[in-house]
């Protein structure tokens, strides 16, 4: 599975499902999201992060955020609560379309397609803040790492990210069926049996591994945050502390 089959699934996700394709839950579907409770939602997450941010004392004051996998914008217009500029960046443009639809903002979002397996559109240390939740899971490993790497180098030095992961399976049915069975069985199950209009890969990326990935940026914390019966999840916050 390579960067263009995950282009061709997010913009078939988002050409059907967007909303409940960011937030997916069973009573949602068929348009159950409601534009106001979809965005509400997404406060639900930024805000109690910017307030760990502050306690953590490595929140960027005002500044450039760049929302990666930003989908539907539901992050985005909640950052642009807290910050001066976001940037959401995806690869599905029905994603991105809807995202300029629900963009509340007044004009601090900017919305920017990528298709590429890095953020060569930006350039070194370019923003204050990379903030990434329940996206890089859906991504190869290999393009998912390389990511992280490129997020480290944006992030200016003394600025932050944020990045909401999968930490480990659950020992549930579904975890350990996400953790054995061969992609292709998954992603067979999910359209037929589940009824996706694509399927949705979830692969895990532990904390020591973002660790060596981010060798110019310190891990200040890692909190378990949400994760149902299948899966650990974490929000890790780092601080940068030099040059990629």
């Amino acid at each position: 599975m390579g960067l263009e089959q995950v282009r061709r699934d997010w913009t078939r996700l988002g050409s059907t499902e967007p909303l409940w394709a960011v937030c997916v839950d069973p009573g949602r579907r068929d348009g159950g999201w409601d534009d106001d409770e979809f965005l509400a939602s997404g406060r639900a997450d930024v805000d109690p992060s910017v307030a760990r941010l502050e306690e953590l004392g490595i929140r960027p004051g005002g500044g450039r955020v760049l929302d990666f996998g930003c989908g539907a914008g539901r992050l985005s217009n909640a950052l642009a609560a807290h910050f001066d500029e976001v940037v959401g960046v995806d690869i599905s443009a029905p994603m991105l379309a809807e995202a300029r639809r629900l963009d509340r903002s007044g004009g601090r979002i900017r919305f920017e397609l990528n298709e590429r397996p890095d953020l060569s559109m930006f350039e070194d240390d370019s923003f204050d803040l990379v903030y990434t939740d329940l996206v890089l899971q859906h991504l190869p490993p290999d393009l998912a790492e390389g990511y992280v790497r490129e997020f480290a180098r944006v992030v200016r030095p003394g600025g932050a990210m944020v990045l909401g992961v999968p930490e480990s399976e659950r020992r549930t049915f579904k975890g350990m069926v996400f953790r054995y069975a061969p992609w292709p069985l998954v992603a067979l199950a999910q359209r037929t049996l589940l009824r996706y209009p694509a399927p949705m890969r979830m692969h895990t990326l532990p904390a020591e591994r973002i660790a060596a990935l981010v060798a110019n940026g310190r891990i200040a914390a890692s909190d378990e945050y949400w994760g149902g019966d299948h899966w650990r999840h974490l929000r890790h916050y780092v601080v940068m502390e030099g040059p990629a």
